[in-house]
């Protein structure tokens, strides 16, 4: 009867305990979710709208299962408040301030979830956060992540369809993403990239590896197969589209491209893969997934304290990226076009209207030159006061090709070593070459997406200038004119771009 009655209170206490912690963790969770709802609120919408992120919808209830299968061993920890928590919340808030400074959204998102991630660390201890690693370590598929792949993996498809299709006997010729055959002429489009199986197979690989293999040998080799298998049958089903085009019609190949694509494809892939796996799972139904006598820990912080310094970190991210942010230099106005010597200014027409897209510019202006050659080159010059979120000079939608217009990616292209260079496909094939100069504040020409987010966030942290410029030089291949030479010659004759880009900001 005793030994009942104490069991009854250690168990009562036990509760009152993960009552008291899970309570500060809750203020300290609404604490971070209200100050950054901005990000919240974004990365949701992008589970919503952008079909590659689908799966990410399910993400949460994926974690609370896993936090559910994991409640048995939970109960018999005891939570406590680990000040060293705070540490991994710290770099959450600090990795939130750098993605903030150089607007780069998948950062902000993913500091989210390691801000989250430090809490549950901080308030809850060392043992649960480890019960719970696994759990935690999967939220991050949460983040809107992968946008990188899209490109190479366009190109990846693009080649695999050409061995097939030489295979099977079928002429084709591929200009970048754009294949040619006697019956049509496809695009290898990013929505046909594959990325969204790619990106959605390594969230349900992992997922499978936790739950169903317990050896690492198993599971690389289960991650390594599905990825591979995805990769591979996309480029088959992209293959497919295009014999079945060949066989029968255009628009009998749209129609079976999308019912393959939307409904069946990554079902099929999902259940070979398992099917594959089966006989090899390693992981028995109720097998524990910790030992609760392992991670047992006395002693912990006071709770308390901890929260408050957690509410402190959080707040301090956006007051110094607010105060840091408040200096800035104007720009003199519109940039004027050079004079450059050998060329002039020319009205005709393009093969194809092409205006490059830079949302939230404070200025984008436009001209066409013709030298004595007849070699003919468009430049665009775009300048920002400062940059914030939608109105960056790099990102989403943002440059040569608008996602919105007839123009599309097709391939990289040939630039010098301080720029960006990138052909891009109009309506009836018309082929642009561009090269893109990036500059921010006074630094030197670059066409590296990654060094102008890092000048941005040095300028924003520091509070140093913060104007920047894209500088476009692009031609038309076609009338026996090579849109290289052309861009060439042009830059030749320019001379330095960095001054060009100094006088439209005012630096000079």
């Amino acid at each position: 009867m005793i030994e009942r009655v104490l069991r009854l209170r250690l168990s009562r206490s036990g509760l009152s305990q993960w009552r008291s912690h899970l309570t500060a963790l809750g203020i300290v969770a609404f604490a971070i979710l209200a100050l950054f709802h901005r990000d919240l609120l974004g990365m949701m919408a992008i589970w919503w709208n952008a079909s590659t992120y689908g799966h990410c919808l399910f993400i949460p209830i994926l974690v609370a299962w896993l936090v559910q299968q994991r409640l048995p061993g939970l109960r018999q920890l005891e939570p406590g408040g680990w000040a060293p928590g705070l540490l991994w919340l710290g770099a959450g808030a600090f990795a939130w301030m750098l993605g903030a400074a150089a607007g780069v959204a998948v950062v902000r998102h993913g500091a989210l979830i390691l801000m989250l991630q430090g809490s549950v660390m901080a308030l809850l201890g060392p043992a649960v956060a480890r019960a719970l690693l696994f759990p935690l370590f999967y939220a991050f598929f949460m983040v809107p992540f992968g946008e990188e792949i899209v490109a190479p993996l366009q190109l990846l498809t693009a080649h695999i369809s050409m061995i097939l299709l030489h295979l099977t006997g079928v002429p084709a010729q591929m200009q970048g993403i754009f294949i040619t055959t006697p019956n049509g002429y496809f695009e290898v489009a990013e929505a046909c990239s594959g990325a969204k199986f790619v990106i959605a197979m390594t969230a349900y690989g992992l997922l499978v590896c936790n739950v169903c293999f317990t050896s690492w040998r198993r599971r690389i080799a289960f991650m390594a197969g599905a990825l591979s298998l995805a990769i591979v049958a996309n480029g088959v089903r992209a293959f497919a589209t295009i014999f079945v085009a060949e066989l029968t019609t255009i628009d009998a190949a749209a129609g079976f491209d999308h019912v393959v694509y939307g409904w069946v494809f990554f079902a099929i892939i999902m259940t070979l893969a398992m099917a594959a796996a089966w006989p090899f799972f390693d992981r028995r139904p109720g097998d524990i997934w910790f030992d609760p006598e392992r991670l047992r820990q006395s002693g912990g912080s006071a709770t308390g304290p901890v929260a408050v310094g957690a509410l402190a970190i959080i707040l301090a991210a956006p007051i110094w990226l607010a105060a840091s942010a408040a200096s800035g230099e104007f720009l003199p106005g519109a940039p004027a076009m050079p004079q450059v010597k050998g060329w002039t200014r020319s009205d005709e027409r393009p093969l194809h209207p092409w205006r490059p897209r830079f949302d939230g510019a404070d200025y984008l202006a436009m001209t066409r030159y013709r030298n004595a050659a007849g070699q003919v080159v468009d430049l665009a010059i775009a300048t920002f006061d400062r940059q914030d979120e939608g109105r960056e000079l790099v990102g989403f939608a943002q440059g040569a090709a608008d996602p919105d217009s007839n123009w599309t990616w097709s391939q990289p292209a040939p630039a010098p070593a301080n720029a960006r260079g990138e052909q891009i496909t109009g309506p009836g094939r018309v082929v642009r070459h561009v090269v893109s100069f990036y500059v921010v504040g006074k630094g030197a020409p670059t066409g590296s997406g990654h060094l102008v987010k890092l000048e941005t966030m040095k300028a924003r942290l520091l509070g140093s200038d913060q104007r920047a410029a894209a500088i476009l030089v692009s031609a038309e291949d076609g009338a026996g004119h090579s849109s290289d030479a052309a861009i060439g010659a042009f830059l030749h004759d320019l001379g330095d771009v960095k001054d060009l880009a100094d006088r439209s900001l005012g630096s000079r």
